[in-house]
């Protein structure tokens, strides 16, 4: 029998049925006694095992990892799988010690390790039973996932911290991991606010995990397209309105005195109803938020900060976005931060100048930079209006030199495949002056018609190149209506030749169907169109550029030119109208323009066809 001093000073006894330490069991397994070692792995891999019995297990493992050699990788792997997130306190801490001391002793054993801390970046897996089916799906209401995230990352602190090569081991296992995009909306949002924790303490990993994140949200942006969203939404809306009436004609009497005092809004109106896109909205919307904490600091901008972060960002625009076409939410990635500091807007118009004007570039990357300039002068209200004039005239001294070789060579006519980068240029010129001419012309007519004369529109539209041929019929029309009003240029006998020589391209379909083909690369790309996911759009949208409906009236004006030598104080209406702002706006040109004279209501955001018919395509 022990004394009373020598019970307390003892350990507490081993709750297992047979004798010896941990180091004797493995010293037994190695000269081929596996009897022990068989009930050791029995009983760790006990569901029911208590948390006492894991302290004292993980104790003696911590003191015998150099025993844990790469034979004993399955007893290892049996340990990683240890239901230690969900234990005591007790449990959690000495399960991170023992993860610090074996991955320190045994680098082998690091990508298991990582696997397993990994794994556990999305909420738990639970069956549910429905209709005698088990459907697995993430349990939403586990309420210590928070803390269990947290206990996750101070893991793979624990690792890092012990092994400098961690990073180049864990980016691997990262995009293993990635969830797919079918998974839950939950999942999907679980496992990238979890990726873009780990930036923060292994911030070499950054750049790569942005990479990551935005090559995912690409794949669901492209694998949703406006219109499919738009159509969603329009159905859910009209079966909302069926549901509504008919409650409405049932509950009218009791529930009127209750609808008239309180508004109340069901939360199912922030959700997207395209699947995709909601789960585009729930991600986007946390990168807009990692984005704003980066750059800022106590609630103030750090300057530093948001240069590395735009940096690393713009090095992801390059490799990703431009190449992509048809993404409609996930470049706003780079509108966002732009807007935290006007340097970074006028670096990221210079970053894409360059793309634009270098010759050794593709030419369809050219193209796309040229859509990016015209789309971000016409649609960031955090650009002034001296900015969007350098631009224009680095742009129109651009195409100037672009004429003066071009116009009497041997490629002197209009061709996209030839001049693919002076037509982006032309259309990013005519989209700015379209919604910035009202700022152009504010405070000083004279000085301002001065300006825009200088800029020599007329030499451009004239030119051999013929960009209004080429150039989609919604920017062309309204490019067409402001330089006659303010006498610029005249550009309709220019459209109506066009119009007359235009000759569709048709191809014989299956069935003998002669179909049309559009095969202007111009067509369809504006990259800052509307921003239409409700959730992350209400980050978007204070510093957006909306297009304001022209009214009846500013249509009719249009058509009128102004009086020549006419001051400020003759100008009329339509001139001393505000710039375009973002509230009441509606029906505009499809974004796809497959049409120029359907203007739906979905369409909310860009200039609407109008004034001279014109061809499909051209």
């Amino acid at each position: 029998m022990l004394g009373a001093d020598e019970f307390i000073s003892s350990p507490p006894r081993k709750t297992v049925r047979f004798g010896g330490t941990l180091t004797e069991i493995l010293l037994k397994y190695e000269k081929g006694d596996t009897t022990d070692f068989e009930l050791l792995k029995h009983q760790l891999s006990d569901p029911d095992i208590k948390d006492a019995q894991i302290i004292n297990w993980l104790h003696e493992f911590r003191a015998s990892v150099a025993y844990l050699t790469k034979e004993l990788e399955q007893l290892v792997n049996i340990l990683l799988k240890l239901p230690w997130l969900r234990r005591s306190r007790e449990v959690v801490e000495e399960y991170l010690c023992f993860l610090g001391n074996l991955v320190s002793a045994q680098t082998v054993h690091l990508r298991p390790c990582l696997r397993m801390i990994v794994s556990q970046f999305v909420p738990p897996r639970i069956t549910i039973r429905e209709d005698d089916v088990d459907i697995s799906d993430s349990d939403d209401d586990d309420e210590n996932i928070s803390e269990n995230f947290d206990t996750c990352h101070r893991a793979l602190q624990t690792v890092a911290g012990y092994v400098p090569s961690t990073p180049q081991f864990l980016m691997p296992i990262l995009v293993e991991f990635f969830p797919f995009i079918n998974k839950s909306e939950r999942t999907l949002e679980c496992y990238v606010h979890n990726l873009l924790r780990v930036t923060v303490y292994i911030p070499t990993l950054r750049l790569q995990i942005l990479e990551l994140i935005i090559e995912k949200l690409l794949k669901l942006d492209v694998s949703t397209p406006q219109q499919d969203i738009e159509d969603a939404e329009e159905a859910a809306n009209n079966s909302a309105s069926d549901e509504k009436s008919t409650e409405e004609g049932l509950f009218d009497m009791e529930e009127d005195e209750d609808r008239k005092g309180n508004k109340v809004v069901s939360p199912s109106t922030e959700r997207m109803a395209h699947p995709l896109a909601e789960r585009l909205d729930i991600l986007m919307t946390i990168l807009f938020s990692y984005i704003k904490d980066v750059c800022h600091v106590d609630g103030k901008l750090d300057i530093s900060n948001t240069k590395d972060l735009y940096r690393d960002l713009v090095s992801v625009f390059d490799k990703l976005i431009l190449p992509t076409h048809a993404s409609c939410h996930v470049q706003y990635f780079m509108f966002y931060i732009c807007s935290f500091k006007l340097g970074l807007a006028e670096a990221f118009l210079d970053h894409l100048w360059k793309k634009l004007q270098d010759p050794n570039n593709p030419s369809v990357i050219r193209q796309t930079a040229g859509s990016y300039i015209g789309s971000f002068l016409a649609r960031a209200k955090f650009i002034p209006i001296v900015t969007v004039k350098a631009c224009l005239d680095l742009l129109v001294n651009w195409l100037h030199k672009y004429i003066d070789n071009q116009d009497t060579g041997a490629n002197a006519y209009c061709d996209v495949a030839l001049h693919g980068p002076f037509y982006s240029t032309c259309q990013a010129v005519f989209y700015t002056l379209i919604f910035r001419h009202k700022q152009l012309l504010d405070g000083n007519l004279r000085k301002g018609l001065s300006y825009l004369q200088s800029l020599n529109f007329e030499r451009i539209v004239m030119c051999q190149l013929n960009p209004l041929k080429i150039c989609i019929p919604s920017v062309v029309n309204l490019f067409a209506a402001i330089t006659r009003k303010y006498q610029l240029v005249f550009c309709y006998t220019i459209i109506e030749r066009n119009n007359r020589q235009f000759i569709p391209v048709v191809r014989s379909g299956t069935g003998g169907d002669l179909v049309q083909t559009c095969t202007n690369p111009l067509d369809s790309f504006f990259p800052f169109d509307p921003y239409i996911l409700k959730r992350s759009k209400k980050t978007i949208d204070p510093m957006y550029q909306f297009w304001e409906e022209l009214s009846a009236e500013e249509l009719e004006n249009l058509k009128k030119p102004i009086k020549k030598g006419a001051s400020e104080d003759e100008d009329d209406d339509f001139l001393k109208g505000e710039t375009p702002q973002n509230d009441g706006v509606v029906g505009i040109a499809p974004n796809s323009y497959e049409s120029n004279t359907r203007s739906p209501v979905s369409s909310i955001g860009s200039p609407a066809d109008c004034y001279v018919p014109y061809p499909l395509s051209h």
